[in-house]
């Protein structure tokens, strides 16, 4: 009996390493199709707030960690676009912490002379037919900041209409676009400090 008990246990652990062995050269084999498609979709994100043909390095291997009040509370990650070796912009990571229903994470890409290239909402809790049109796939509100420029912090024109600027509110939500267009404003002000900085800044680590 014993012997039987001992026959099995030894064949079950046996089992439990093969499977333990075979998980992790699946994981193995897999991991890199898994940090490939996750890299192209990152672009594609940034593709969609810095021109592609406005750069030629690679972003991804171009990542800095900061913190920096004005992209929002805690470290954010910023990834700087050079032509021929020279700065020309940064897409960065940033926070709108009032939001109506939570912080709103936003991707910016803009120049260093105060032009915003593009944004993009990233992640948001806002309100299903009023504050969710901040996405791209309920509205064309977001991609309205591409091309505006920021002329100092005291821009008038960076608010919405209901504030006495130029961006649209929307219809029972004025909270969330307010929140957007302040975040993306303070993002655009930022990149202009950044020539002075980027020698300076932390890389991501790999």
């Amino acid at each position: 009996m014993l012997t039987t008990i001992r026959k099995h246990g030894i064949t079950l652990a046996l089992f439990a390493a093969g499977a333990t062995g075979m998980t992790a050269i699946i994981n193995q084999m897999t991991k890199s199709t898994i940090d490939e498609q996750s890299a192209k979709q990152q672009m594609a994100l940034f593709d969609q707030v810095v021109p592609q043909g406005s750069y030629n390095n690679d972003l991804l291997k171009s990542c800095f960690l900061l913190n920096e009040p004005a992209l929002g509370k805690g470290p954010h990650k910023i990834y700087v676009a050079r032509k021929d070796d020279t700065p020309v912009a940064v897409v960065m990571e940033a926070t709108a912490p009032d939001g109506y229903s939570g912080a709103i994470q936003l991707l910016v890409g803009a120049d260093f002379n105060g032009t915003i290239l593009g944004s993009r909402v990233t992640l948001h809790h806002e309100t299903p037919g009023l504050g969710d049109k901040i996405e791209l796939r309920h509205s064309d509100w977001i991609s309205r900041f591409a091309g505006k420029i920021i002329h100092g912090s005291d821009d008038t024109h960076w608010a919405v209409k209901k504030d006495g600027g130029d961006f649209d509110q929307f219809t029972g939500a004025t909270i969330t676009p307010r929140a957007v267009v302040n975040a993306v404003k303070r993002a655009g002000l930022f990149a202009q400090t950044l020539p002075q900085q980027i020698n300076e800044l932390s890389p991501c680590e790999e």
